[in-house]
């Protein structure tokens, strides 16, 4: 087959794969992940579903590509915001990833509560998600590794207790970080996609009207909980 021939033809793979990942993304905002189904996708492409099976062997591998383009978009955001702040402090830095990951779920509902909502009955993510999972902790790492080197970072106070799952931690995550570091800023990812899906899953309906100045607020104490305070920040740490 002439490279030609080949270049079209993955060409037309291409563009299949999209058209089926776009009517699933359909489905998945009007009946939600649960009930999603590989018949009803091609049925509204026009495929006959042995077909759509060369593409997809089944609802867990097409519900794993989904997974992953979100994760891999959200997390394109959050680099592209980190990038765009690079000569700013380092809670700078943090509040633009924050507010980049807020505005990408506020555009992406669906695909947001595909990858922070409740687990898909019957499936189970695969390790193939991770390296996309992990991009957004990464950048967040990153930042909170360049305050370190300034250095522009004060380690925030860990109890004995949980010293040791701070350690464990910090040699799976960020070994060049303080063990504290990397405990505190578990929990700042953690509350930071909590932050986002109260918003988006509506727990903040008739308690906070201010969203946006709400969640600035919150971001910047979450940047002084990891030991950014206002350290290189400029104005990035007024509340």
């Amino acid at each position: 087959m002439s490279s030609t021939a080949q270049g079209a033809r993955a060409r037309a793979r291409m563009e299949v794969t999209a058209a089926i990942k776009d009517e699933a993304r359909r489905q998945l905002a009007a009946e939600g992940a649960a009930k999603l189904s590989l018949r009803a996708v091609a049925r509204e492409i026009g495929m006959v579903s042995s077909a759509l099976y060369r593409y997809f062997p089944s609802r867990d591998d097409l519900l794993t590509a989904l997974i992953i383009d979100a994760y891999d978009s959200v997390g394109a955001d959050a680099e592209a915001a980190d990038a765009r702040a690079a000569d700013t402090g380092p809670a700078q830095r943090w509040r633009a990833v924050a507010e980049a990951v807020r505005q990408w779920a506020l555009r992406h509902p669906h695909e947001y509560a595909l990858i922070y909502g409740s687990p898909v009955p019957g499936y189970s993510a695969p390790d193939s998600t991770v390296p996309a999972a992990s991009r957004v902790g990464l950048v967040l790492i990153g930042i909170l590794r360049d305050a370190h080197r300034d250095p522009g970072l004060t380690e925030p106070p860990l109890p004995a207790e949980l010293r040791p799952e701070a350690e464990r931690m910090a040699a799976d995550l960020a070994p060049d970080l303080p063990p504290a570091t990397v405990a505190a800023l578990v929990a700042a990812w953690a509350e930071l996609f909590g932050l986002v899906g109260f918003e988006l899953f509506g727990q903040f309906n008739r308690v906070v009207e201010d969203r946006e100045a709400f969640f600035r607020h919150a971001v910047a104490r979450l940047a002084h909980g990891v030991g950014l305070g206002c350290a290189g920040s400029g104005t990035a740490g007024r509340t």
